[in-house]
């Protein structure tokens, strides 16, 4: 792992690209939250077990789309139900409506208290955007544009290249390189002199398959050796390292 003294000048690559849940603002905790105060009531009316704990998320949800995550921890318990579609209500019995009975949880957190940004990485986007760097978002969530009004932060994004867009386009969840490649395409920069900033499993592997110059691991409790081994080149515990 590298020193701050030693991290790269991210203003010098052709463009940077974020996720935003754990890298940006802190909604992972909320996503956290949501995943488990549902997967906890459906394990225990379901039966299933073992019950669900915080390395379920990092190992089967996080980074992932919504409904691939769904089906990935399930899976974990032998559990396969219809996949539905997402259009189902959240009391279906299927992927779609499991994936949206958490995105109640997650909504309802996220309009009674707020979002706001890491100081840190808030403090790295205005140097980056004086700079002027181009900037995006790859998020796999579907809130992205709701959690980025929320925070005060969209404006510094030329693209947003989140869940809503992935299923449009059919685009294959992360770890899978498609998401960050669409983004690098739709901000107009070469993955081979961008940077990537992740904090999640899933995340680092998508962005070093795109093949992205610096892939950037933001150590919330994911392990940094772990980041490391799953490509990241250099992992930092927030942001604020490249501003100091």
């Amino acid at each position: 792992m590298r020193v701050t003294a030693d991290l790269p000048d991210l203003s010098s690559y052709d463009g940077v690209l974020f996720d935003l849940d754990g890298v940006l603002t802190p909604t992972a905790e909320v996503h956290m939250h949501a995943w488990r105060t549902m997967f906890t009531d459906l394990f225990s009316a379901w039966g299933i077990s073992p019950e669900y704990t915080d390395d379920d998320y990092y190992r089967y949800l996080d980074g992932k789309q919504r409904y691939d995550g769904v089906a990935s921890l399930l899976r974990s318990r032998d559990v396969e139900i219809p996949w539905g579609d997402p259009s189902d209500p959240p009391s279906a019995d299927t992927v779609c409506g499991v994936g949206n009975r958490k995105n109640e949880v997650f909504a309802a957190v996220l309009r009674e208290d707020g979002i706001a940004p890491y100081p840190g990485s808030l403090a790295l986007l205005e140097r980056l955007r004086a700079a002027g760097t181009p900037l995006g978002v790859v998020s796999s969530s579907k809130n992205a544009e709701e959690v980025l009004a929320a925070a005060g932060i969209r404006d510094f994004f030329r693209i947003v290249m989140d869940g809503v867009v992935a299923a449009r386009e059919g685009l294959r969840s992360k770890p899978e390189p498609d998401m960050f490649a669409e983004g690098a395409r739709m901000l107009g920069v070469d993955p081979a002199r961008s940077a990537a900033v992740e904090d999640a499993h899933s995340g680092v592997q998508s962005a070093s398959a795109a093949g992205f110059a610096l892939v950037v691991g933001v150590d919330r409790g994911a392990g940094a050796q772990t980041l490391l081994d799953l490509g990241a080149d250099l992992v930092v515990n927030d942001l604020a390292a490249f501003v100091a």
